[in-house]
């Protein structure tokens, strides 16, 4: 495993490094190696699991949701 066991984090720095991990996943995706891609998946996995372990009732928003989306239409397709 990359960085510090997530369990070992308290919520304030187990949001820092989700932060971070979100900032960096576009660059990682479009720049990285295979091998960065994999490890940054990995970690986002652990980090984000963790986080969903210490807040199984989360609020969601009712757009996030299937439903949600449903209710908003089909999404608007640009002109040609």
């Amino acid at each position: 495993m990359t960085g510090v066991d997530p369990g070992r984090l308290d919520d304030q720095q187990l949001m820092k490094e989700l932060e971070a991990i979100h900032r960096t996943r576009h660059d990682t995706l479009l720049h990285g190696s295979n091998d960065a891609l994999h490890t940054h998946n990995e970690r986002m996995a652990q980090l984000e699991g963790e986080y969903l372990r210490r807040h199984p009732r989360r609020p969601v928003s009712a757009g996030r949701t299937r439903e949600g989306a449903r209710d908003r239409g089909p999404a608007a397709v640009p002109p040609a």
